[in-house]
């Protein structure tokens, strides 16, 4: 199993012009203690229950492309774009900057997005639910098209293009991953068996794990697709890594033999050293997971 460091929170002491530095030193801290990949979140405010909406809050890709320089390995990415902040489109260009500047390293984490009040606070057009899946997987129909040989227009329900070029092609072949994030058992599962390199779901109940990844298989059965190719991974919040590495890793070893092969932890309320908290983490529970296979 792999160990992946996600950064939600950007509530650092020494105002912003420490944001900088402490999130260059939490990255690096965490590709030296070997973590697999490193993400932010994809928000205009902070959002509950992290912390109050008037919290720092960069946006998730520019912060990211300020990683890339600071990192050589670790896969990058946001856990998740919403497909309601940015047109498809221009997510794909995105991305694809971020991949060509990071050397391959990126990875297009999208969901249909949750966060009313950040939308109506900042005029963005925030459609009903039905309408938000629907335009998740024309983003993603667009993002793959624009990442193919295939330059030509694609007209879809809610979004037409007259053209997909998307030049320099990204470095990830054949694309960047794609990560579905959610654990919705009619849409988002479908979309991922239809679609996803990956899954990202809530790590916190075994049974509740286990039975979502039966509804996946029941989805890929219908799409003819393996199951076995789609990465399993997880969010874990149900206690500290640093504090409790033994119970942590129990939950894992739990979790390894449902099939998950990815966890995310996540640094907010660790107090003012995130970094310090990166590499303690690391170093506690990257060789052991590794062994749960």
């Amino acid at each position: 199993m792999k160990l992946a460091i996600h950064n939600p929170s950007f509530t650092y002491p020494g105002g912003p012009e420490n944001i900088a530095p402490v999130l260059a030193a939490t990255a690096r801290a965490a590709e030296e203690g070997g973590a697999d990949q490193f993400t932010l979140m994809d928000h205009w405010f902070q959002i509950p229950p992290i912390g109050a909406h008037t919290e720092p809050m960069l946006e998730g890709y520019t912060a990211l492309g300020f990683v890339a320089a600071q990192t050589e390995r670790m896969r990058l990415g946001l856990l998740v774009t919403g497909v309601t902040y940015r047109h498809p489109g221009l997510l794909a260009k995105i991305v694809t900057t971020l991949d060509v500047l990071s050397g391959g390293r990126a990875q297009l984490g999208i969901g249909a997005a949750w966060f009313e009040e950040e939308h109506d606070a900042l005029g963005v057009p925030y459609p009903p639910i039905a309408e938000r899946f629907e335009r998740l997987e024309e983003a993603i129909q667009i993002c793959f098209q624009m990442w193919s040989d295939d330059n030509g227009p694609y007209e879809g329900k809610h979004y037409k293009l007259a053209e997909t070029l998307c030049v320099p092609q990204p470095v990830s072949q054949p694309r960047p991953t794609l990560l579905i994030g959610g654990s919705g058992e009619k849409k988002t599962l479908r979309l991922v068996a239809k679609y996803g390199d990956a899954c990202n779901l809530f790590g916190g109940e075994h049974d509740v794990v286990a039975h979502k990844l039966e509804v996946l298989k029941g989805h890929c059965e219908t799409e003819g697709r393996d199951y076995d190719e789609i990465e399993k991974t997880i969010i874990y919040s149900t206690v500290n890594p640093a504090e409790e590495p033994d119970q942590f890793l129990t939950d894992m070893e739990a979790m390894a033999k449902l099939g998950i092969q990815k966890v995310w932890v996540s640094n907010n309320k660790v107090g003012d050293d995130p970094s310090g908290w990166a590499a303690k983490v690391c170093a506690e529970t990257v060789t052991r997971l590794d062994e749960l296979g």
